[in-house]
């Protein structure tokens, strides 16, 4: 997975423990593709602030991830499911089909 894929799922799942401030310039930065230029403009700071805040916040989040494992149990998870899935698609029956679209509707949360 690459980087801005990770980070974007930390802050989904750790976000709401950075200030408001940090979450703002992560959001704009990492899922609005915002430039350091373009938040600096945006929040009146200068590009410096910003670099400097999404560093501190990346390693916050980097941190919680470190001690709770979160986003790695969801990934795994996901994974399993991914292999349970497959091995259920290769039987036809009613009742798999609907277990198949449970599993399914689970991987893209």
């Amino acid at each position: 997975m690459d980087k801005l894929s990770f980070i974007t799922l930390l802050l989904d799942f750790y976000g709401n423990l950075l200030t408001e401030k940090q979450r703002m310039i992560m959001s704009y930065h990492f899922e609005e593709d915002m430039s350091l230029s373009e938040i600096s403009e945006e929040l009146n700071i200068s590009r410096q602030a910003v670099h400097d805040i999404i560093k501190r916040s990346e390693k916050i989040l980097f941190q919680y991830e470190d001690d709770l494992k979160l986003v790695d149990k969801f990934l795994k998870q996901r994974q399993k499911l991914i292999e349970v899935k497959s091995i259920l698609s290769a039987m036809k029956d009613d009742r798999i089909t609907k277990a198949i679209d449970i599993i399914d509707e689970l991987i893209e949360l």
